[in-house]
């Protein structure tokens, strides 16, 4: 298998630094299942390229199999992986190049953060769904995608096409960025994974698909590929992105009919979930993820938060609204949508967030007398901005848990003592909550600073309201667990009229 990352950033060299590889050497790494090695077959000032050559070894690839999986057919000794980029070329890159996709760089730290002009290029990459499913996972990344199908016999073009395809990926991209694409979509594309998927997979999808996979179109499929179509596990995977995204489950899984490429149907999903039952997976775990495709779905935990702020805001009797941090405007959509709001706003810190707000609430198409309603705009909670001033009510809804800790102190100056709306609305995660997550290790968000039990979100809480003229009152959101809480706790503040 081989990939080559090659750049013309200048000077082009700077490669080796980020991949942590010195162009003057060739390096190998000993793998359970065969060797990768990395060499340069360029390294000049003005374009240097990097190769990872991983050759697959059969037989040590069978005796590493698990005893629960065996497999006497010569198929597991002569088959396409010693040739076919798939997860065990994933799992390479993601060993030799640990570093390089953490995002870190010692030696030229500014580096690691800086988008390159980079080329990809995978000689034979199996692609169950052809090279339109290649186009439709790597363009809405910002790819220029050039995948071609490989004839199954030169020779005789008549038999057509092979299940490979060769796979160019042309843009301007971060290093780890590029690397976390490959390694979540190489086997996604393969539909298959040489190991067994154990439950810490989700943590590495939402790991290597952080600032990506919750805004892609085809995040459910990604997910389910990705996971083996273990309906459990793709069903958290599913929630989580949920909370990064703040949409629903359901916008998150499209039906399979209507979204799925050719070669993917429901018949197949049918066909995966019993060969999963009868081959590795136990027979309990099986019937647990059938049991879970039948249960009704539950409403997701973001959409009852929306619902709790929105029905608190109504109780409180405000009329004009700021969500802090609207992200992808869910919330602001929601407020818009109920006339009693006379005057909603919206800000957040990622210019991108607002861009794709702007286009889900359709502002070029809003009827005017609900764009004059609205006020968009980017900005810090951690920055005095008068633009803040003048609502009744302020929303930080699972922000705060994204500042770094030392910074708290700037956002409450900047939210309660120079804004001073009439109320303030705060929802955050309750961590001693995070126990009945089956599959959650660590928490909930990468991007989290902290999450706070509920003795420390209440006595955060109560110093701020008293610190600036505030009563405070706590409402569970979810299921209020009698052992350890709601999912969410919410604080609501209210101005002190004497302040």
């Amino acid at each position: 298998m081989l990939l080559t990352i090659t750049t013309t950033a200048r000077p082009a060299t700077d490669l080796g630094f980020l991949l942590h590889k010195h162009p003057g050497r060739v390096q190998e790494f000993g793998r359970s299942f065969g060797t990768a090695t990395v060499f340069y077959p360029e390294a000049e000032e003005e374009r240097c390229t990097a190769a990872l050559l991983l050759e697959v070894d059969p037989i040590a690839l069978v005796r590493s199999r698990g005893k629960s999986s065996p497999d006497f057919s010569l198929s597991q000794y002569v088959n396409d992986r010693p040739y076919a980029a798939s997860s065990l070329l994933a799992v390479a890159l993601a060993d030799v190049f640990r570093t390089a996709r953490a995002g870190r760089c010692t030696a030229r730290p500014e580096l690691a953060g800086t988008p390159l002009p980079l080329e990809l290029r995978l000689p034979a990459l199996p692609c169950r769904g052809g090279p339109e499913l290649a186009t439709r996972l790597f363009e809405p990344l910002g790819w220029e995608v050039d995948a071609q199908a490989l004839p199954l016999d030169e020779g005789f073009p008549e038999w057509g096409d092979s299940r490979y395809v060769r796979l160019t990926l042309r843009g301007t991209a971060r290093l780890a960025d590029a690397l976390n694409h490959l390694y979540v979509l190489l086997p996604v594309l393969d539909d298959g994974k040489h190991y067994w998927i154990a439950p810490d997979e989700v943590d590495k999808l939402i790991r290597a698909g952080e600032g990506w996979l919750a805004g892609h179109p085809e995040r459910g499929l990604i997910t389910r590929r990705y996971l083996g179509r273990r309906w459990a596990l793709a069903r958290t995977a599913l929630a989580r992105l949920a909370e990064l995204g703040d949409e629903t489950e359901e916008e998150l899984e499209p039906a399979v009919e209507e979204d799925a490429p050719a070669g993917e149907t429901a018949a197949d999903e049918a066909a995966a979930a019993e060969a999963e039952a009868q081959g590795d997976a136990p027979q309990a775990e099986a019937a647990q993820d059938e049991a879970t495709q039948q249960a009704p779905k539950a409403k997701p935990l973001n959409l009852r938060r929306r619902e709790a702020v929105l029905a608190k805001l109504e109780e409180l009797g405000a009329v004009s609204v700021i969500d802090l941090g609207c992200g992808q405007g869910e919330l602001v959509g929601a407020l818009l949508a109920r006339p009693r709001f006379a005057r909603v706003g919206g800000m957040d810190v990622s210019s991108m967030a607002l861009t794709i707000a702007a286009r889900k609430l359709r502002l070029d198409r809003m009827p005017d007398s609900k764009r004059a309603r609205l006020t968009l705009f980017q900005g810090a909670l951690t920055y005095t901005d008068k633009r803040l001033s003048g609502y009744d009510a302020a929303v930080l809804m699972e922000v705060i848990e994204h500042v770094d800790p030392p910074r708290l102190t700037a956002l409450e100056r900047v939210v309660f003592g120079r804004a001073r709306p009439q109320h303030v609305l705060v929802t955050t995660p309750n961590v001693e909550h995070n126990v009945r997550y089956e599959f959650l290790t660590g928490l909930r968000h990468p991007d989290h600073r902290f999450e706070w039990t509920r003795a420390e979100f209440a006595a955060w809480a109560t110093r701020v309201a008293g610190e600036y003229g505030y009563q405070v009152v706590f409402a569970p959101v979810g299921d209020d667990d009698p052992e350890v809480g709601p999912p969410t706790q919410m604080g609501v503040f209210t101005r002190d009229q004497r302040s």
